[in-house]
């Protein structure tokens, strides 16, 4: 290992932008690597690109396109031997690539991502719905199906060997990058800490529902681009059904039929209680469960709503932040 390139898509994040940078810049010292960053703007109007530049990263313009799309740009004009993937508001820890650069020379794994958490000032529903997807504290290494790209590290043969990002997803394109690369037999490590932190997180609930639905649009097109998959199906088919349900407990309620619309409000409510048991239950915190069990009940109508959408071809609005 010589050479990292950092890639980073960015629109409208002159709040975290230099953060961000600051944090890879002072990891790749420390890790004694030579760094080049790329940051791959998606057509900011703030000073996103300024302080970018200002950091010492090339800034590449590319208005209008998907998320894959700008990633894969960035890989595209990269010059090292190994790629790191890391969203424009995330902030890495110190050992970040030293622990990278670990991973490779003990043949530990081939990809590798930590988990990201959010900061203490963020709203309550923002900061547990990130906490769902931390590894839990007696499980500090995990190997994984496929990995989140907030901060994705790689060696360059891997993403030319699946043929970089999915251009025309909208959102799951980590998913669908993930599963290719283990499919091609990458190893995928997920590290419970260090903690990286994420700090473009959801301000407020029109947020929060609006990223949401942004991020379950995807399932139709991973279903088209990796192919029929019961375990890409039975999720959204989930949300359908509760979202259904729910929609005929509000008829029923309407018609005067209290106790029907409560049985046919049951099903969701208790799968909801069933996703946040087995988030809550890794970090051993019932707080956190009575937390999660309202926001995955809101999420199962989200999906939902996101598959009629697509079905209609009619996709979600993507969010200005996310």
């Amino acid at each position: 290992m010589k050479r990292i390139s950092i890639v980073v898509p960015m629109y409208n994040e002159a709040r975290h932008i230099g953060r961000t940078l600051d944090s890879a810049l002072r990891a790749a010292r420390l890790a004694e690597l030579e760094c080049e960053l790329l940051v791959v703007d998606n057509g900011s109007s703030d000073d996103g690109p300024r302080l970018a530049r200002e950091r010492g990263a090339r800034v590449l313009v590319h208005p209008g396109l998907a998320i894959g799309a700008l990633r894969n740009r960035g890989a595209q004009a990269a010059s090292g031997d190994c790629l790191a993937f890391l969203d424009a508001d995330i902030e890495v820890p110190a050992d970040w690539l030293c622990i990278w650069r670990q991973t490779r020379e003990s043949d530990r794994a081939d990809i590798l991502a930590l988990d990201c958490d959010t900061p203490a000032e963020a709203p309550w529903f923002a900061r547990a719905w990130q906490r769902r997807s931390l590894s839990g504290r007696r499980r500090a290494a995990l190997l994984r199906e496929w990995l989140p790209t907030p901060n994705l590290c790689l060696e360059r043969h891997w993403f030319e060997q699946v043929g970089g990002f999915d251009e025309v997803l909208r959102s799951g394109e980590d998913k669908d990058f993930g599963l290719r690369l283990g499919g091609a037999g990458a190893r995928q490590l997920s590290l419970a800490q260090p903690l990286a932190w994420h700090w473009g997180y959801e301000g407020n609930w029109r947020e929060w529902l609006g990223k949401e639905l942004w991020r379950q649009g995807s399932h139709l097109q991973l279903l088209r681009s990796l192919g029929p998959s019961l375990r890409l199906l039975r999720f959204p088919l989930l949300c359908l059904g509760v979202l259904l349900l729910s929609l005929a407990a509000v008829l029923n309620l309407l018609g005067g039929h209290c106790a029907l619309a409560a049985g046919l409000l049951l099903p969701g409510l208790l799968g909801a209680l069933l996703l946040a048991a087995r988030q809550a239950w890794k970090r051993r915190d019932g707080g956190l469960l009575l937390q999660l069990w309202p926001l995955h009940w809101i999420r199962l109508h989200l999906g939902g709503a996101a598959l009629i959408l697509s079905l209609l071809k009619r996709n979600a609005r993507r969010p200005a932040r996310g």
